[in-house]
């Protein structure tokens, strides 16, 4: 029988945060909408806020699922497994919402992450007018066309 847990304790935060890989699963309110379910890799890119809340960075893709969902219905699930020593699992059932660079509250987040609120090389290189244009042609509609990114 799984174990159910109110709060994220020290113990949990610090196994949580030590983890390589998690994974996040979204869904849209529609019925034959599209589940998805994403790796995320874990380089300092995941956050214990407080023992009810948790943060991520996420970085730029092909897609937009999981920020259209947020979006639509703030639905999220984020799981991790050990890939080393006892197996164990872990699901954070919850509500979500996207933080992007302008919204008052990203400064106070960023701050949490111990690799700072940067982008990689790719990212670098496109510069950011380079990730507008690419935001506006890949990232403003999901698959099941809800709303994504603003195409500034």
């Amino acid at each position: 029988m799984g174990r159910t847990y109110e709060v994220i304790d020290q113990a949990l935060s610090e196994w949580l945060t030590a983890q390589p890989v998690f994974f996040v699963a979204t869904a849209p309110l529609s019925g034959d909408g599209l589940v998805n379910c994403s790796p995320k890799g874990n380089r300092d890119e995941f956050v214990v806020v407080d023992e009810r809340t948790v943060a991520y960075l996420d970085q730029t893709g092909s897609g937009v699922e999981t920020i259209a969902h947020l979006r639509e219905n703030g639905r999220i699930v984020v799981m991790f497994c050990a890939f080393a020593g006892a197996p164990r699992i872990v699901r954070l059932h919850g509500r979500g919402r996207t933080v992007l660079t302008d919204d008052p509250s990203f400064g106070g987040l960023a701050r949490r992450f111990p690799g700072g609120a940067g982008v990689g090389v790719w990212s670098d290189r496109k510069g950011p007018e380079g990730i507008r244009d690419y935001w506006a042609e890949k990232n403003t509609k999901s698959i099941d066309q809800l709303e994504g990114l603003p195409a500034h």
